[in-house]
């Protein structure tokens, strides 16, 4: 037990580490994240070491249950596909530039209408897509128009992990405990709904507090446009993202488990896109990108922490932590244990650890909500994070690890708070 505890923490240790000091490696023109790898090398010790059995780790991956992780990787990648296919066509892209031209000189309705974007695409896409795609826009736009980038660049990261919550496909983190809780998508709408709009209510109030002055200047009106290039596969991208969508709602009515309509779904598009390349004899180079363009790096990354977290199990460690978060006041206990351990593992290993640890659907919410608002407080807290001071620093946006914490801060104890507050009375807990 205690080879296990200390493989573990050194290995989450140096994951932060990794991310907070030395992110990426390069080999040759191939950058790989270090993450990930620090992370397969604690997973391939404990395995070596026999602190999680082969057998029991290989139970857990052909288990034929919602939880098992192959099907969740398959229902991320299946959604980000589609997500991803729209942003090649440059849905994202042109949205912006129409919001940035809508906006004129008004600093403070291009602000709401920025938020009101990723906030809305955000819900039927994903956070990370949104933060991918709209980053690098608000960093060139900000650089063009000679204004601070700093309010945009809070409000679409944190409006892109609040409204993460209103749907299961938001987050990774959401599908993980949702799914392991056996939590279907319409009955986590009807849950998540009011304590989502909630949150974003909140965040939206303390943004414009924050950055009333800021946001008082005039800017200089954009002449940026990102027309669509092929509307004929940005017809094919929605009415698939429209069909996975509307499947996924009556899944649990149907009797069809999430990842097989997500999967089905993106295949279709491909084969649809393919099609269509062929008959047009046009250049489809979205396909290519888009495959080019999905985080392959979070498969070892979350099958490593699924490991860990199985020989965690295995070694009793699991029961004697959720033996010491108790059974009381589930929502605050479990949401704010969440929402700092997310920071300290990052929120994937600690989704993973928390779906054994709930006692009842009321802590496996709560969890879900500190593992998408812990996002704000530092970099280390999800992916998401990851990618978006990656993308700031490559932009040359001045935004240090300091100000990502002290506006996180700010932002999502309030949020936490209100959120909590809400959900309990939407759970009775």
């Amino acid at each position: 037990m205690v080879a296990t505890i200390v493989i573990s923490i050194i290995t989450f240790l140096l994951v932060t580490l990794s991310i907070l000091f030395y992110p990426q490696i390069k080999i040759g023109k191939v950058r790989l994240g270090t993450y990930w790898i620090i992370a397969l090398v604690g997973a391939l010790i404990l395995l070596a070491f026999g602190l999680a059995p082969i057998q029991e780790v290989f139970r857990e991956l052909t288990a034929n249950t919602s939880v098992n992780p192959l099907k969740i990787i398959v229902l991320f990648f299946s959604m980000t596909m589609l997500s991803i296919f729209l942003d090649e066509v440059g849905l994202f892209k042109h949205l912006a530039a129409v919001a940035a031209k809508k906006a004129g000189k008004n600093q403070y309705l291009l602000f709401c209408i920025l938020y009101g974007l990723t906030a809305l695409l955000t819900i039927f896409t994903s956070n990370d897509i949104v933060i991918l795609t709209f980053t690098p826009f608000i960093c060139f736009f900000c650089k063009n128009s000679k204004i601070n980038p700093i309010p945009y660049l809070v409000a679409e990261f944190t409006a892109a992990n609040t409204w993460s919550l209103m749907l299961i496909i938001g987050n990774p983190t959401n599908i993980y405990l949702a799914t392991s809780a056996g939590i279907g998508f319409f009955e986590y709408f009807q849950t998540m709904a009011l304590p989502t709009v909630c949150a974003g209510l909140v965040e939206f109030s303390i943004l414009l507090l924050l950055f009333h002055n800021k946001l008082k200047l005039p800017l200089q009106p954009s002449e940026e446009e990102s027309p669509i290039q092929n509307k004929a596969a940005l017809i094919i991208g929605l009415v698939h993202l429209g069909a996975c969508l509307g499947f996924l709602i009556v899944s649990s009515y149907i009797h069809i488990e999430m990842w097989l309509i997500a999967l089905v779904c993106a295949c279709s598009l491909l084969l649809s896109a393919t099609l269509m390349c062929l008959f047009t004899h046009k250049d489809w180079h979205y396909l290519g990108e888009s495959f080019k363009k999905l985080p392959y790096q979070l498969i070892p990354f979350f099958l490593s922490m699924f490991v860990i977290v199985v020989a965690l199990n295995y070694q009793g460690i699991s029961a004697k932590i959720a033996e010491a978060l108790g059974h009381t006041s589930t929502i605050w206990t479990y949401g704010f244990s969440s929402f700092f351990v997310s920071n300290l593992i990052n929120n994937i290993p600690m989704s993973i650890l928390f779906s054994d640890l709930c006692s009842n659907n009321a802590a496996v919410y709560a969890s879900i909500v500190g593992s998408n608002i812990g996002a704000f407080l530092t970099p280390t807290g999800a992916l998401a994070g990851i990618m978006f001071t990656g993308l700031v620093k490559e932009h040359d946006t001045k935004y240090s690890f300091i100000d990502f914490v002290k506006y996180g801060a700010v932002i999502s104890l309030p949020i936490m708070t209100a959120t909590l507050f809400i959900l309990g009375l939407a759970t009775g807990f």
